[in-house]
C-alpha cells in the first residue's frame, strides 16, 4: 500500500529514506491520475520492503511539487539516496514504471 506524503513530512519520509522511493504527484480530480492509481498500488505491493511508494496530493501540498518543477500531473519521480534519478509525466504503462524502479534497485 502506498503512503500519503505532504510538504510537512516529505523530507523525513522520502529524502531520508534508506530505500528507493517512487512518488506519485496526483490530485483527486485528475482523470489520468485515477487511471494510473491502481498501477501505483500494485507496484507498492509488488516491491514492498524494497521500494517505498508514496502519493503526494498537489492540491494539499504546494511546496514540494513546486520545488521539483511539477507542472502537470500525474508526475512520478524516483528518488534514491535523496536524489531524483528518474521522472515521468502522464499515465504511462506499468512496464515503464517497473523499469524506473528496477534502475533504482
Amino acid at each position: 500500500m502506498s503512503i500519503a506524503v505532504s510538504d510537512a513530512d516529505f523530507e523525513s519520509v522520502v529524502i531520508k529514506s534508506s530505500i528507493p522511493v517512487l512518488v506519485d504527484f496526483w490530485a483527486p480530480w485528475c482523470g489520468p491520475c485515477r487511471g494510473i492509481g491502481p498501477i501505483v498500488e500494485e507496484l507498492a505491493s509488488d516491491y514492498q520492503g524494497k521500494v517505498l511508494v508514496c502519493k503526494c496530493n498537489v492540491d494539499e501540498s504546494f511546496k514540494v511539487p513546486s520545488q521539483f518543477g511539477i507542472r502537470a500531473i500525474p508526475t512520478l519521480i524516483m528518488f534514491k539516496d535523496g536524489e531524483v534519478i528518474d521522472q515521468v509525466t502522464g499515465a504511462v504503462a506499468k512496464s515503464h514504471l517497473v523499469g524506473m524502479i528496477e534502475k533504482a534497485l
